[in-house]
């Protein structure tokens, strides 16, 4: 008689466990840092140049600073469960914080976010869980040069090449013109890059658990290049994030992002880790399956994102750029430039 197939917990590695855990750990901090950051930025904004407007006045917010920690915090944990799962299963665990930080922007910050809004973030959540569910075990490797070869090759280099031209297209062609107009500009930025600092945040995790293993790598040059790569496009997608964050209503800023940017981890951790090779095709079209129903959500969230609740859909209120409760009542709906113009004597 054949033997049963084991469970999801029984088929789970240690190691496999252990990167739940961090990124579940992960997602309480960084969903929180997102209304520290959000209220240090509204604080800073009160009495200098906004971040969306392109003023830097938030690095002398206490309170800025204190988000800022605190998603540190989150990314370390997140950094760490990297080292022990593939991105397959630590990157859809970031769908827990949109539930935290949609709830705390709703208690802290009074940003509503739309009955279909709602829908869109559980669809996210649900098409998350579908990957968990079938991610595959982490691949063995042994060196940091092994990294560095997977990272060279012909597939990976040509998705390389396509993420970094495009953001550099958003970042000199479409911000000057769209960034205060269209929410998907910024993310796009912070996703397509996002992508490829994830894989050098696996590689240096790697490096980092086999040294203290008892291997050291960071004799290898490899080692020190990812270490530059994460840090070049860390520093690119936190200033994105933040002019995002402070233009746009975080209640849709956390969920979209969380959407391209794992959608795309996922696509180049499948590219240079091959993970699909390692599964059954029937696994393979369930996290398709699970793709699916994120992308549904990415547009259910795209499509309300400018409505609120109690008001007529063929009239909705726009929402598209986050207004100061307290600064900007009356000006809902006008561009953030023509609200600059009339703030002027």
């Amino acid at each position: 008689m054949a033997a049963e197939p084991p469970s999801w917990q029984e088929g789970m590695s240690s190691d496999n466990v252990k990167g739940l855990v961090l990124a579940l750990s992960s997602s309480f901090f960084i969903g929180g840092s997102f209304i520290v950051k959000k209220k240090g930025l509204k604080k800073a904004g009160a009495s200098g140049i906004r971040a969306g407007a392109g003023g830097f006045t938030y690095l002398y917010e206490p309170l800025w600073w204190l988000g800022m920690i605190t998603m540190i915090v989150g990314e370390i944990a997140n950094f760490v469960a990297y080292a022990f799962a593939p991105a397959l299963l630590v990157t859809p665990l970031g769908a827990l914080s949109i539930i935290i930080s949609a709830v705390l922007a709703h208690i802290i910050l009074g940003e509503k976010l739309h009955i279909f809004g709602v829908l869109g973030c559980i669809l996210c959540v649900v098409g998350s869980i579908t990957i968990v569910l079938h991610a595959p075990q982490e691949r063995e490797i042994e060196s940091v040069t092994e990294v560095w070869q997977m990272a060279m090759e012909p597939a990976f280099l040509l998705y390389a090449t396509l993420v970094i031209t495009s953001a550099i297209i958003l970042i000199f062609h479409f911000i000057p013109q769209y960034g205060q107009t269209h929410i998907m500009v910024y993310i796009g930025v912070c996703s397509l890059l996002g992508s490829l600092s994830v894989m050098g945040v696996k590689a240096l995790g790697i490096a980092m658990k086999l040294t203290i293993s008892g291997v050291n790598q960071f004799v290898y040059p490899q080692t020190w290049l990812f270490a530059i790569i994460v840090t070049t496009f860390l520093l690119t997608q936190m200033n994105y994030l933040n002019k995002a964050l402070d233009t746009f209503n975080t209640a849709v800023v956390s969920p979209i992002y969380y959407v391209m940017f794992t959608s795309l981890t996922i696509l180049a951790s499948v590219i240079m880790f091959k993970d699909w090779d390692r599964q059954s095709p029937s696994q393979v079209i369930t996290e398709l399956c699970g793709f699916v129903t994120i992308l549904s959500g990415t547009f259910l969230l795209h499509k309300t994102k400018d409505m609120v609740d109690g008001v007529s859909t063929s009239s909705p209120i726009r929402l598209t750029k986050h207004m100061e409760e307290d600064e900007y009542n009356g000006l809902e709906g006008i561009p953030l430039r023509r609200q600059e113009a009339m703030r002027l004597p």
